[in-house]
């Protein structure tokens, strides 16, 4: 999944990004509003994590600007302890959550794989099919019970896939997801990835149909 990180504090946005990609996130920062505002509203992100006080534009106005143009990629606002005024504001400008600094980073990750998983309409952490196993919260995938290892890419294009279920998914579009902004794009290694997730989890998993792209159905 993609996400970007509207913050101006260098190390606190670095911590954030290291944190997500560990988690298998393609990861794009930006240290102002002018430039988050330009990402958010040209970038297919699948999460934003918006902290209120940007230098050039606040968090909030581009909160709004994005509203306004129905934009509604689930947005997490960063806010001072004891700014309680900042966190309604933005609740009420069409934040979905919000977390207060400092923080600990395992409670924003969880805040993010939950966000995901509502936008997904996913309830369970856990996704079946047949004898398949998805955990969203580590990213681990199992066949009968047994974890089977996959590359940082393998997984990265299953939980798309996975965070998407029932609609048909083209090359183009899980290449926009799984890759950040700086990275070198090429749609055509999307069909070796899916070859390699047929191979280690199934044949049956993931269905494609050309001209539409690839789907997950769920059971």
């Amino acid at each position: 999944m993609r996400i970007l990180i509207a913050e101006d504090n260098l190390v606190i946005g670095e911590q954030i990004k290291q944190s997500l990609t560990d988690e298998g996130h393609a990861v794009d920062i930006s240290n102002d509003g002018e430039q988050a505002a330009f990402l958010a509203e040209t970038e297919p992100y699948d999460l934003i994590i918006l902290d209120i006080g940007l230098p050039k534009q606040d968090g909030l106005s581009v909160l709004k600007g994005l509203r306004r143009q129905s934009i509604d990629t689930p947005v997490i606002i960063l806010t001072a302890r004891d700014s309680w005024s900042e966190k309604i504001d933005g609740l009420d400008a069409g934040a979905d959550d919000y977390i207060t600094k400092p923080f600990h980073m395992p409670e924003l990750t969880a805040r993010v794989r939950s966000l995901l998983r509502r936008k997904a309409g996913l309830n369970n952490p856990l996704i079946t099919k047949g004898n398949f196993n998805f955990d969203t919260r580590t990213g681990k995938a199992f066949v009968d019970g047994i974890f089977v290892t996959l590359t940082a890419q393998e997984t990265a294009v299953l939980s798309y896939l996975v965070h998407n279920p029932g609609r048909f998914i083209s090359r183009t579009e899980l290449s926009e997801h799984i890759y950040a902004y700086d990275d070198d794009r090429d749609s055509n290694t999307i069909a070796v990835f899916i070859r390699r997730l047929r191979k280690k989890l199934g044949t049956d998993l993931i269905r494609t149909e050309r001209g539409r792209g690839y789907l997950f159905e769920v059971e």
